[in-house]
């Protein structure tokens, strides 16, 4: 109950983004320009914060991050077993798979500042930077079949990859952050969580025709169950630290990216089966989300 009620406002401002999306005030374009602000400016800016200023010594988390890769190579795995089991057309298949393993950063780190203030913001930063990569090149691989160009690339322009290095670099240099550059990445970092919360709502669009029921099911429950299960179980068996154990576990239980759809859309796969499984995991992980987190505690 504890879980659910700190979440509760998150999932509250989903909401709201929702609704706010299907007013007359609001248009796409305000939500499209929204979203490239929080994408592209406010959320790195959070993230080179949280690493670069952060106390703790990243040398010391290498049981978090064979955690992290460990639960994501589940849902990597998982999600491909989809493909001997449903036989779906590839264009289908490719915009699904990244759906078993892919996370909404936005919600994770939101749920991490909940959990534990700014150690728990800087763990999860830690391993969305490490992560990050990984989901992105197995993504964008699927979806290009093979273009190794375009993956390198893909990857290399990543925002969050790059402000995830830049943070992590300045943080193994061990100079502070001067005062007014460090002022304005703390108001910036305070302005992207409620405001990609929000974009995360207006970005919800299902589409109920788009998968049957039999793959929708299979994908929500890798996402949702079978990967935050792999991440407590091997946070338990490597002894990891309480709030650590909890930032794992809320990264694998948190719904998919948006960014999903928008990646299926960009290379030409089915965008609509993306969304259904997006909008439909981020309805349930209202539920599951909170579940995951007590248990992990």
């Amino acid at each position: 109950m504890n879980a659910a009620l700190l979440l509760l406002p998150d999932f509250l401002l989903i909401a709201l983004g929702a609704a706010l999306s299907r007013s007359r005030q609001f248009d796409a374009g305000f939500w499209a320009g929204l979203e490239r602000l929080v994408y592209f400016v406010l959320f790195p800016a959070l993230l080179f914060r949280s690493l670069a200023a952060s106390p703790r010594d990243f040398a010391d988390a290498g049981t978090l991050a064979l955690v992290g890769v460990g639960f994501t190579l589940a849902g990597i795995a998982l999600s491909a077993l989809a493909h001997p089991l449903f036989r779906l057309p590839h264009p289908t298949f490719a915009a699904c798979f990244q759906c078993g393993f892919r996370f909404n950063t936005y919600v994770a780190l939101a749920a991490a500042a909940r959990i534990g203030g700014t150690d728990a913001v800087a763990a999860m930063s830690l391993l969305v930077g490490l992560l990050v990569p990984l989901v992105n090149v197995v993504a964008v691989t699927m979806l290009v079949r093979g273009n190794g160009a375009a993956i390198v690339l893909a990857v290399a322009r990543n925002p969050l990859v790059i402000a995830c290095a830049l943070g992590i670099a300045w943080h193994a240099l061990g100079i502070p952050l001067p005062t007014v550059a460090g002022r304005i990445l703390e108001l910036m970092a305070a302005a992207a969580l409620p405001l990609g919360l929000l974009a995360v709502g207006a970005g919800l669009r299902p589409a109920g025709a788009a998968l049957r029921l039999p793959p929708l099911a299979y994908w929500l429950a890798v996402k949702l169950l079978a990967v935050p299960a792999a991440a407590l179980v091997l946070s338990r068996v490597l002894d990891v630290p309480a709030l650590e154990r909890q930032v794992a576990v809320a990264l694998a239980a948190v719904s998919t990216a948006p960014s999903a759809y928008i990646l299926a859309v960009q290379m030409r796969a089915n965008g609509a089966a993306a969304s259904l499984l997006i909008s439909a995991g981020t309805l349930a992980a209202a539920l599951t989300l909170p579940l995951w987190i007590a248990l992990a505690a």
